[in-house]
């Protein structure tokens, strides 16, 4: 009788707890995607938001976003990857650099010439991550690892044709490493978030700044500058930058198994190639902006880029140097780097060690 019982009160505290169990498997939940880029910039509209509409399209309307470009709910660039760690937003999209070595690791691949396209560079990235570096960014729940095309200076009334035109030009810089690289060219490197170029460049505070051709309409450069240099990619990427897309833990664990598969399907290294795909894919329609304007653009050529390549060795051995000095095997970890790039980069442009 005791035993028909306990079956009988379980029977029902299960038919009673099933509504609930359903509802909840059914509920609509709102995450909040924080953003230092500007609503108007393409990584807004064609990154940002398709990977969003996405995920909703998948969750049938169960994930919604509430996308916050531009800094809209506060705070700095610099304070973004805390504000997923903290649970202050749900996901962020930010660069690693802007909190100048608290991921030594992966600046990596921000050192010179290390990149040959940025759907490679970005699959490598990824599964460096995974595989050498997987406590780097631990405290979230790491979504996209990717970076943007070739780096190009950007001047206001100097071209820079070799290494000494750089020299005593104040450029702005988005990393630690990109900041040592202009100091070793010669230039005087000034750290700034991205949303700081356009009032530095226009009252003289910078001469010039280094960011890749996609993200040059977004903050003007093409009218406040008049001279761009690129480098010939046969010749090598000057520099590229790092991108993190992460969720806060909790919220992430807090999804149910359905929908947490979604966030997955949405992550890795596929959402990262095409994340970096698509940044660098943006690369012509920068440029067109600065050939419409009738600005000057000069093609450093893989022999005169070979100045720089040599200029710049130091900036390499200084980070092995680094990584030594933190317990990791600095060595080691760069010709993973460049082992995992030129796997993933079979077929695309060379990269010359």
């Amino acid at each position: 009788m005791i035993r028909r019982r306990t079956l009988l009160q379980s029977s029902t505290a299960a038919l009673l707890a099933a509504p609930a169990v359903q509802a909840l498997a059914q509920q609509t939940i709102t995450l909040k995607f924080h953003t230092f880029m500007a609503p108007q910039s393409s990584v807004w509209l064609t990154m940002h938001k398709p990977w969003m509409e996405k995920v909703e399209k998948e969750s049938g309307g169960r994930i919604r976003f509430e996308g916050y470009p531009a800094m809209q709910l506060g705070g700095t660039p610099v304070q973004l990857y805390d504000q997923a760690k903290d649970g202050v937003v749900d996901i962020i999209w930010t660069l690693p650099g802007n909190t100048a070595g608290r991921f030594p690791r992966v600046e990596v691949f921000e050192l010179p010439f290390m990149m040959n396209n940025a759907e490679a560079t970005s699959k490598a990235y990824w599964e460096y991550v995974q595989t050498a570096a997987a406590d780097e960014f631990k405290d979230t729940q790491v979504l996209a690892l990717h970076v943007h095309g070739p780096g190009v200076i950007h001047t206001i009334d100097k071209p820079v044709q070799s290494v000494a035109d750089l020299r005593g030009l104040k450029l702005r810089a988005p990393t630690r490493q990109v900041t040592k690289l202009l100091g070793t060219l010669g230039a005087t490197p000034v750290g700034m978030p991205l949303p700081g170029i356009p009032d530095a460049l226009s009252k003289g505070t910078i001469n010039g700044c280094v960011i890749p051709w996609e993200v040059v309409p977004s903050v003007k450069v093409h009218e406040l500058t008049k001279y761009h240099a690129e480098f010939d990619p046969a010749g090598g990427s000057l520099y590229t930058t790092t991108f993190v897309m992460a969720m806060n833990k909790a919220r992430y664990a807090s999804l149910p198994p359905d929908l947490k598969k979604v966030i997955d399907n949405n992550s890795g290294m596929a959402t990262s190639a095409w994340l970096g795909k698509i940044q660098q894919d943006n690369d012509p329609l920068g440029r067109k902006a600065a050939v419409d304007r009738k600005n000057t653009i000069f093609t450093v050529s893989v022999a005169e880029a070979q100045e720089f390549r040599r200029k710049s060795r130091a900036i390499e051995v200084e980070w092995v140097e680094d990584m030594n000095k933190r317990g990791h095997d600095g060595r080691k970890l760069l010709d993973t780097a460049r082992a995992l790039i030129d796997k993933h980069g079979k077929g695309g442009p060379v990269r010359k060690a």
